[in-house]
């Protein structure tokens, strides 16, 4: 007698029929999207989660909490990651369902993601969320009061 089982893409295609399983998973995306970048930041710098861990000043243990997707890590911390794995973070904030992405990069800056530092640079400009605007021509800092 043999077992048939299911096959876990046909157990999917039944799961993402129900609109709580989708919503549950759309919840996720975020951590997951946190966590592989991690592990291809430190992939890429062909590093070991003790490597980064030692460059961090941490154990290892912290580095796999942090590739979990279980935690939510400071910007503090995923600098320091960054830095521990040659890597430059990068943040965006896009509109659901848009590719196009806002950048807290600098304007002239190109947007790449932490975890692929060779990344294409996106077509649309970054928009700086801490560039100031440019004074008008007409104002000067040394003019007469």
């Amino acid at each position: 007698m043999t077992d048939k089982g299911i096959l876990v893409s046909d157990a999917a295609r039944e799961w993402f029929k129900n609109p709580e399983f989708v919503a549950a998973y759309d919840a996720l995306e975020e951590e997951f999207a946190l966590a592989e970048a991690l592990i291809r930041a430190r992939a890429q710098a062909e590093m070991t989660q003790g490597d980064v861990a030692r460059a961090m000043g941490t154990t290892q243990a912290v580095i796999a909490r942090l590739e979990s997707g279980r935690s939510m890590p400071s910007t503090r911390t995923l600098q320091r990651f960054a830095d521990a794995t040659g890597t430059r973070l990068r943040i965006h904030f896009e509109k659901p369902g848009s590719t196009a992405r806002v950048s807290a990069a600098p304007a002239s800056a190109a947007p790449m993601s932490a975890a692929s530092p060779s990344a294409t640079p996106q077509t649309s400009p970054p928009v700086s969320a801490c560039e100031e605007p440019e004074a008008p021509a007409s104002t000067s800092a040394t003019k007469a009061r």
